[in-house]
């Protein structure tokens, strides 16, 4: 493994070499937050599609595809169609907002009160989701070199909070780019085609496996649904995901640019599950199906291409850390923190610090969360019982009040929480009772309260 360890070395210190050119480029805040709102087509579709595809999405989709088959692709589906749904529908109003964070949207249509209640619920998504790809760092170099769990969560997640911390947007986005290219290369050219390979083609691969693995509702119907209201909906008001959005140089790049990646998740989620099923085949008696990724690289991947595909899943997992490391020290410094200086806006020391810090917190808590996921579950569910409601209301309905959206936001985000804790992370409850629960507060208690005067944002 000596040369697999050497490449994926090479790879960690490439990512951070990117980070430091990205603290050359972050001179202002917007530089740090948003890349000074000026991508192209190539960097905006490069960062957009890593940002979306992390650990959960690679080590969890083979996963699926290892247990469900061919329809374990419907996790990445359900992203893809997201990222597609937002470039080409809400990229245009969102950019002429020049904003930071969603809740600043909630704050234009009512007051500063939901975007502070707003805040705590974006927190704690854009937390888990940072948390989601640093277990997945630390399962696959676990598995692979034979580390301790928390060395390895502590030396993967401690690249990307260094390289995150010190040039913020810029860094994600030219690490994102090589990332991009890293786990293209290494998991749909080079895995996919070997795993076919080693199986005996995909005539074997048909023949060796049941029939209903080729089917693509095989996963359930219930489950599919649930990852559609689930991550397609969160995709549409997450954090990291709009942040992104906000690098757009104008509309025309994040439509055409934001659509080409959307379809990319799909085709991702399509080779993942093949692994997975290929994993199947090859090493049908595993003991911990979360570990089928990294099982089937060490078992079918000579030294040195089996680093190469280590540094492909890592780039998967490290862009959607960062992203989700970025997104909430960004909703800490933009949305909570002048709250607490009296209005005073954060400077760029101030966004570097915070990013710091919400980085040690997020391996901290990597350190006793072990599902990835149910760590994606935990944080979609919260983000989207907690918030989709009262932000669609936001945008569509002029007779939402505070008071209406508050109480959604809250009443959903409890009962999500209540229902996870009670049926699993891995039930359809929590998300269906926390949006019903929270739609009829809204709608019931907006009805009941004052109507607002004005709809400052209604157009957004």
């Amino acid at each position: 493994m000596a040369l697999d360890l050497f490449v994926v070395l090479i790879y960690a210190a490439s990512m951070l070499v990117l980070g430091y050119y990205g603290m050359r480029r972050a001179k202002t805040h917007e530089d740090y937050l948003v890349a000074g709102r000026n991508l192209g087509p190539s960097l905006y579709m490069g960062t957009m599609a890593a940002t979306v595809l992390g650990g959960a999405s690679t080590v969890g989709t083979v996963r699926l595809g290892y247990v469900h088959g061919i329809s374990g692709f419907w996790l990445c589906a359900a992203l893809g169609a997201g990222i597609i749904a937002l470039n080409l529908f809400l990229a245009k109003p969102l950019l002429k907002l020049k904003i930071f964070t969603v809740t600043q949207v909630l704050e234009k249509r009512y007051n500063p009160m939901a975007r502070q209640a707003s805040a705590v619920i974006m927190l704690a998504y854009a937390l888990m989701i940072g948390v989601t790809s640093i277990l997945a760092i630390g399962t696959v170099l676990q598995v692979l070199f034979g580390l301790p769990f928390w060395v390895s969560v502590l030396l993967g997640g401690g690249v990307v909070v260094v390289y995150s911390t010190i040039g913020g947007m810029w860094s994600l986005t030219l690490t994102d780019i090589v990332q991009f290219v890293i786990k293209t290369v290494g998991l749909m050219f080079i895995l996919l085609p070997i795993c076919l390979y080693r199986v005996g083609g995909w005539d074997q691969l048909v023949a060796k496996l049941p029939a209903s693995n080729f089917s693509f509702t095989e996963i359930g119907w219930d489950t599919i649904i649930t990852y559609f209201m689930i991550y397609f909906f969160g995709i549409l008001i997450g954090q990291d995901i709009w942040q992104r959005v906000f690098t757009a140089r104008d509309e025309k790049v994040a439509q055409y640019a934001g659509t080409f990646a959307g379809f990319y998740c799909i085709l991702y989620g399509l080779a993942c599950a093949l692994i997975g099923m290929a994993a199947h085949v090859l090493l049908p008696n595993l003991d911990n199906v979360n570990n089928a990724f990294a099982a089937i690289v060490k078992a079918s991947l000579p030294d040195g291409i089996r680093g190469l595909v280590i540094a492909a899943a890592l780039a998967a997992m490290m862009s959607t850390a960062s992203a989700g490391l970025l997104a909430a020290s960004t909703v800490l410094t933009e949305d909570l923190l002048p709250r607490l200086r009296g209005g005073k806006q954060s400077s760029l020391r101030i966004n570097r610090l915070f990013t710091m810090l919400t980085g040690l917190a997020v391996l901290g808590i990597a350190l006793v969360v072990n599902d990835v996921i149910s760590a994606l579950t935990l944080a979609y569910n919260l983000l989207v019982g907690g918030m989709l409601i009262p932000l669609i209301g936001a945008i569509f309905w002029k007779r939402a009040t505070t008071s209406g959206a508050i109480s959604s936001m809250t009443l959903g985000f409890v009962t999500a929480l209540v229902f996870m804790f009670k049926d699993g992370l891995d039930a359809n409850t929590p998300i269906y009772y926390s949006l019903a629960i929270g739609l009829v507060s809204f709608v019931v208690v907006s009805l009941l309260s004052r109507r607002p005067e004005a709809s400052v944002a209604r157009a957004a």
